[in-house]
């Protein structure tokens, strides 16, 4: 990173992010990508060019990252409204998407522009939505006239628990993003992939919304490394969080089902342990040296690059004092 090669990506000329831009293409098979700061940032840039006017419906998952921590964002950047469809898992399934779909004939009020789909779905515990899904959601809304964004934060996630290229997971959707970060390493940035007029909108809205970022290569560098070592080692990171889960259901029956981690997530629900507090659950975590954070009323672990074998089975020794406790005091009171 000390060593990049740099310009001003204001102006486009910083070769260490052409460079990375470039490889993103070329990875997922799209014409042209656009590096940018943040997911958030990626998300609302690509959204924005598919949605036709402040008002508007993008369907969406009920728990997707989009619809949910980034819906008051689309709000104020782009008056975009989201339709939420339910689902078990975080998982959307084309029927499910072809009755969202259907038209307003009544009033004709509500306009759908655009499907959006999560990839693993992180609310859910980084689930996998399989190819086939994929491909039938992408002809249900073809079918319809409605293209089809990828929040695809984790997609190389997907691509090594699925053994599916990430190039054909991106093929079924008009447009993604992925994140260098999170479980590929780099500390910052994620790409937004789709077609050459689409990138070029999107370097435009990129400026507007404040992330015309100037000698970029610096931190554009490690997203080359991420994207070249990363995926080699994310299988890891899905075996330890399997390692993880399994010592917490140990240590806390029925909190967590290890069968459903499928990829770098445990989520565990503390109430199902009788452990009503999850934020005193966390503090009692912090105290033992391991942090984690709260998804609605659930603990949630990720594991990644920094994360060691050793420091599985440190947290895992965490939980098992805390189940300990526990059960000496439900002992006492009874």
């Amino acid at each position: 990173m000390a060593a990049a090669e740099v310009g001003d990506d204001w102006y486009g000329d910083d070769p260490t992010v052409n460079r990375l831009q470039d490889r993103a293409a070329e990875i997922t098979g799209k014409e042209a990508a656009l590096f940018v700061p943040t997911g958030t940032m990626a998300n609302q840039i690509g959204l924005r060019s598919f949605v036709s006017g402040a008002g508007h419906l993008v369907v969406c998952e009920a728990l997707a990252h989009v619809g949910t921590m980034e819906m008051t964002t689309s709000a104020v950047l782009s008056g975009i409204v989201y339709r939420r469809v339910e689902t078990a898992d975080g998982r959307l399934t084309s029927d499910a998407v072809a009755a969202a779909l259907e038209p307003d004939t009544f009033y004709d009020l509500e306009m759908v522009d655009l499907v959006a789909v999560e990839n693993t779905h992180g609310a859910s515990g980084g689930t996998v939505l399989p190819i086939e899904d994929l491909r039938a959601i992408r002809k249900v809304a073809a079918d319809r006239g409605v293209p089809v964004y990828l929040d695809g934060a984790r997609i190389f996630n997907a691509s090594v628990a699925s053994g599916v290229d990430v190039a054909e997971l991106a093929a079924e959707a008009d447009a993604l993003m992925f994140c260098v970060s999170k479980g590929l390493g780099a500390p910052i940035g994620s790409l937004l992939c789709g077609s050459r007029e689409l990138v070029r909108e999107g370097r435009r809205m990129k400026i507007l919304f404040g992330g015309a970022w100037r000698q970029a290569g610096i931190v554009a560098a490690a997203g080359l490394i991420a994207l070249d070592e990363g995926p080699k080692r994310l299988h890891e990171d899905h075996e330890r969080a399997r390692r993880l889960a399994e010592g917490v259901a140990e240590a806390l029956p029925g909190s967590v089902d290890p069968q459903a981690v499928e990829t770098n997530m445990v989520y565990v629900d503390p109430r199902k342990a009788g452990f009503p507090d999850a934020l005193a659950l966390l503090d009692r975590l912090r105290e033992a040296g391991i942090l984690a954070t709260l998804i609605g009323d659930r603990v949630r672990m990720v594991t990644h690059l920094d994360v060691t074998d050793a420091d599985v089975e440190e947290t895992v020794s965490a939980w098992r004092a805390i189940g300990a406790e526990s059960a000496r005091s439900t002992e006492k009171e009874v």
